[in-house]
């Protein structure tokens, strides 16, 4: 199925799901967060059609979210995460904390991330202000940037706040 692309639309959220958006991708980026760095290691481990995973992982490294290297002499390659592509931890460790509380396994949590250098569970991830405080999501509101103040672009609004009473 061919998905819409978002490439047009002035927007963040917009421009990191054209990049990010497709399922396969995060579950790629979830393996490579945990080890897997070989194809035939992705392969196995979500079950994915090679054709399938060749082009998500060529798209990959050609945002350069992953880094293909040579492995040995040979052809063999691994794929490592770039600095882009570790910044993507807090977004798929908030999706999980997501599923966890919204689509729960009976038994509870699937994983636990941990602070290696205290095994401690980390913090869930939220949205904090400046000082380090929680905010609610009633508690923020979006002003336009200089990207959109001067924009007129179709698909954009000047304000994106929402605020609750």
């Amino acid at each position: 199925m061919k998905l819409k692309s978002f490439s047009h639309m002035n927007c963040s959220l917009a421009q990191t799901l054209e990049v990010i958006g497709e399922r396969w991708t995060l579950l790629i980026l979830r393996d490579a967060f945990f080890g897997p760095r070989r194809f035939q290691q992705f392969e196995a481990s979500l079950g994915i059609a090679k054709n399938i995973l060749t082009n998500r992982l060529n798209r990959l490294v050609e945002e350069g979210i992953l880094e293909k290297r040579p492995v040995g002499s040979g052809e063999r390659h691994e794929y490592a995460l770039t600095q882009k592509g570790l910044d993507l931890q807090p977004v798929l460790l908030a999706m999980t904390h997501w599923g966890d509380a919204h689509k729960p396994h009976p038994a509870g949590e699937r994983l636990v991330f941990v602070e290696r250098a205290t095994g401690e569970p980390i913090a869930r991830m939220s949205v904090m202000s400046r000082d380090g405080r929680p905010l609610k999501p009633q508690e923020l509101s979006a002003v336009a940037g200089p990207a959109l103040s001067n924009s007129g672009a179709a698909g954009t609004s000047r304000s994106r706040s929402r605020r609750r009473r």
